[in-house]
């Protein structure tokens, strides 16, 4: 691809190179290929359901070791809520339904009710008034635009989510929170927030707010830190006919060429800056109010739990596995650590290689990163799953994965698709560095053929944009992977306005 000297400072000033540049438009080209699914994974077949009677040995686990850890807690922030409010901003254009009739009828139940009223007040304006006298269109402007409270443009985090007897709390808030009950290292609790740019000062200033309140409250000392998806991780655009988008030129050149953001997959960049040895992952929307908070505090554990037993049988192979001259008991030993706990089956021939290609094999795959993933019953969600994939290698394992990344044209995949009984709701703990205490380096563990490619538009112009491998599938595909069941319960995100007014994000009777 033959690119102007402009355009060459400009990808430079990116901080991306020529070549990848070159390879993204070359995926364009010839599109992404689909992963080949071999099963879903279920109960005993490549998800762990621990039993009742084992949580709180699994709890007991994690809290022995849990001071001799460094733990963050890594919250994915920087989506804005327009999606959250759709039904919302078609209302103002007068197209109401069921939905909005619901916002209107229990206004006064979302915990952003009172700031909301303020927000009218203050330019003369009556809430209750303008609710009774079914004037949607006002009251949707203060909720929605600057005239208000921003709502419709904000990120979620800073929206209010929950009341509570001493106030309203937003989801940044409720992850101090949570984060406090099992993020914490002698009592210190370290958070993370990827945050937009445009919206990083107002997270700051809720948390210098806020902060030494809750650290007062839960006797614990917070580490905030936030960082921004890097500009070297936004893909180009392209036209329709996989030539590059360029931006209109108000002098009639050639126009600048059009970057986007590449989806969460980006922020494997910024986990990668994270220096800890357990790293709790979980998503902004998905937090409950104190009262069933119990039972997320409880899995997380559990998870940390799988994972550092997992680690800790991991090394003990990798010692075995030390020398060249291995016995074939310690190759039996790793096959079975990879088949019963790591849920991964050799590539097809594997029995004929001979010890020393089988010993690079397990060496290979036992030094990565490690995950345990909580997967929930399905219950009709849109988005991943836990499958049994085959790997470039032609090994097998388990894999996140989306709907988009299988052939659903394919009667056979799509059959195994539909077999799915547990959905993804992001739910992770990773280990990020080696039983030497080494970080890994996580890009070097993702896989770049799980991309996306989505159909956009710009000043009226179709184009083709691009999303990099996402963060929990493609981004961590070369990990060691576990599933595990975890409660429906511990999965409430808020997708749309009215799912804050369901019983989950209320508050109890009592």
């Amino acid at each position: 691809m033959q690119f102007t000297e402009q355009d060459q400072d400009q990808i430079l000033a990116q901080g991306i190179s020529l070549d990848q540049i070159d390879q993204q438009i070359e995926h364009f080209v010839q599109g992404f290929p689909y992963l080949n699914v071999i099963k879903a994974a279920t109960i005993g077949d490549g998800i762990v359901r621990v039993a009742e009677d084992q949580l709180a040995a699994h709890i007991h686990r994690f809290d022995n070791a849990a001071h001799e850890r460094e733990l963050v807690k890594f919250v994915p922030a920087s989506g804005a809520a327009t999606r959250m409010f759709k039904s919302l901003f078609a209302a103002m254009d007068g197209k109401s339904d069921k939905s909005v009739d619901e916002v209107f009828a229990r206004i006064a139940d979302f915990a952003f009710y009172e700031d909301l009223k303020a927000a009218m007040a203050a330019k003369g304006e009556d809430l209750d008034k303008a609710v009774s006298e079914n004037d949607r269109k006002t009251v949707l402007r203060f909720l929605l635009t600057d005239d208000g409270l921003e709502y419709g443009t904000l990120p979620k985090g800073l929206l209010k989510f929950h009341n509570y007897a001493d106030g309203p709390r937003t989801p940044v808030e409720e992850h101090l929170v949570e984060g406090a009950a099992y993020a914490n290292s002698d009592g210190l609790v370290k958070i993370h927030f990827t945050v937009s740019p445009e919206h990083r000062d107002r997270f700051e200033k809720l948390i210098d707010e806020q902060k030494a309140d809750y650290e007062a409250w839960l006797g614990v000392t917070f580490n905030i830190s936030f960082s921004e998806q890097k500009k070297s991780t936004d893909t180009i655009s392209v036209n329709l006919d996989n030539s590059p988008f360029r931006n209109a030129d108000r002098d009639g050149g050639p126009g600048s060429l059009l970057f986007r953001p590449a989806g969460h997959g980006a922020l494997i960049e910024n986990l990668n800056d994270i220096d800890a040895d357990i790293v709790f992952i979980k998503n902004i929307d998905n937090v409950v109010p104190d009262e069933i908070k119990e039972q997320t505090v409880t899995y997380k554990k559990v998870l940390a739990a799988v994972l550092l037993d997992a680690q800790q049988q991991i090394a003990r192979i990798q010692g075995l596995l030390e020398n060249d001259d291995v016995s074939d008991g310690y190759l039996a030993e790793a096959d079975e650590l990879f088949r019963r706990t790591l849920f991964t089956l050799p590539p097809e021939g594997f029995e004929n290689l001979s010890k020393g290609e089988k010993l690079d094999y397990f060496r290979r795959k036992l030094d990565r990163p490690v995950r345990a993933c909580g997967m929930v019953k399905n219950v009709g969600e849109p988005g991943g799953g836990p499958f049994w994939a085959k790997n470039q290698d032609g090994s097998v394992s388990l894999q996140v994965v989306e709907s988009a990344q299988i052939d659903l044209t394919n009667p056979a995949q799509k059959s195994i698709f539909d077999e799915a009984t547990h959905f993804n709701p992001v739910d992770l703990v990773c280990g990020l560095k080696d039983h030497h205490g080494r970080k890994y380096d996580l890009p070097a563990y993702r896989d770049p053929l799980t991309g996306f490619i989505t159909g956009k538009s710009k000043d009226g112009k179709e184009l083709k944009a691009q999303e990099l491998p996402g963060l929990w599938n493609g981004a961590m595909a070369d990990w060691n992977t576990i599933f595990v069941e975890v409660p429906l319960i511990t999965f409430n995100p808020v997708k749309t306005v009215n799912d804050l007014l369901r019983k989950e994000h209320q508050p109890s009777e009592s």
